[in-house]
């Protein structure tokens, strides 16, 4: 199939997250990074917006218009919505190309049940996809960060994303164990939010808080004292109001969610056969994925393990690199072709 259809067209991964949707294309690269956002007219159904344009909208739009992320912990809550996105990155990643329909590879939560998968791959067909098939995200993410996934030692890879967490050990092309949680960089904004909430009685949008945490946001207490100004809405007035916050309290706010991934990484170590825990302890954990890029993160999880951490280069991208990793490769690609027929 593939000779027939080589010259015309331009297979696709795609890492399709709650937070932002990345797309290689096949002898191209990685062409599309994107929030995960759409913008609906309520009135008539209308799609306004999609991607960067869309999260510009949140929290901004008039009564008629909504903005919505149509991917809730890692899979598809909204199908339509997600079919229409998925069909937009599709078509403006292959924009000026001689278009047969692409084989496209989706990285999915390793958590997922049956009925999800079937989901993601129905709206990528139904979006144009001649073929679909679909990635568990911490494999793809394992080869993106090049790992040595087919050889007989283990390799320990985290990657927090916006909606889940995937944790697992990887061994001669197979995941051994491992976890997902759907606690990950949603939840830690969602703290910020609450936090603010709680204590100053004023509230600040999602967007707001994930300016706070990339800015002032810390996994471990942090080394030195930062503060933030932060807009919201007084809610005993009503009226705009504007106050300080500082790194430690943001810190503190945090720690439910951080120590959550955290104890997810221990029972997934708990579980891994001897000999591979010996592996991991000589190569250590892999961390991957935007939630990772909290501050200091890395410094907690190798505080709690006492074994080695290491971030990926460019965590965002690892997965959807290792799709395409995986769709310039024959073998792998014929393998994940009879796994995802059981």
């Amino acid at each position: 199939m593939r000779g027939l259809f080589g010259s015309f067209s331009k297979d696709i991964g795609i890492d399709l997250g709650t937070a932002n949707t990345v797309v290689f294309v096949h002898g191209k690269g990685i062409v599309l990074q994107e929030p995960s956002v759409v913008a609906i007219d309520q009135m008539t159904g209308e799609i306004i917006a999609v991607g960067q344009e869309a999260k510009q909208m949140v929290g901004r739009t008039p009564g008629h218009i909504r903005a919505v992320r149509p991917l809730k912990d890692g899979v598809i809550a909204d199908f339509d919505t997600t079919q229409a996105m998925l069909k937009y990155f599709i078509r403006k990643a292959t924009a000026n190309m001689r278009l047969v329909h692409p084989v496209v590879l989706i990285g999915v939560p390793s958590g997922v049940t049956g009925v999800e998968e079937r989901a993601v791959r129905d709206a990528a067909i139904q979006a144009g996809a001649r073929e679909a098939l679909v990635i568990e995200e911490p494999m793809a993410a394992a080869i993106g960060a090049g790992l040595p996934v087919n050889e007989p030692t283990g390799n320990m890879i985290v990657d927090v994303g916006g909606g889940t967490c995937e944790v697992a050990i990887i061994s001669l092309d197979g995941i051994v164990t491992a976890r997902s949680i759907r606690v990950a960089g949603d939840e830690m904004d969602e703290a910020i939010v609450n936090h603010i909430k709680r204590t100053y009685n004023m509230m600040i949008g999602e967007r707001t808080a994930e300016e706070v945490k990339m800015t002032i946001g810390s996994a471990y207490p942090p080394d030195h004292e930062e503060t933030m100004d932060v807009r919201g809405r007084d809610l005993v007035t009503g009226l705009p109001k504007t106050l300080k916050i500082n790194s430690t309290e943001i810190q503190r706010a945090l720690s439910d969610t951080v120590n959550n991934i955290v104890e997810s990484i221990k029972a997934t170590l708990e579980k891994s056969p001897p000999e591979l825990a010996a592996d991991i302890m000589d190569r250590g954990i892999v961390m991957t994925g935007g939630g990772s890029l909290l501050r200091n993160f890395d410094k907690l999880v190798s505080s709690e393990t006492g074994m080695p951490v290491h971030m990926a280069e460019e965590p965002l991208l690892t997965v959807v690199r290792g799709t395409g990793m995986v769709l310039d490769d024959p073998h792998h690609l014929e393998a994940l072709r009879r796994r995802n027929r059981r």
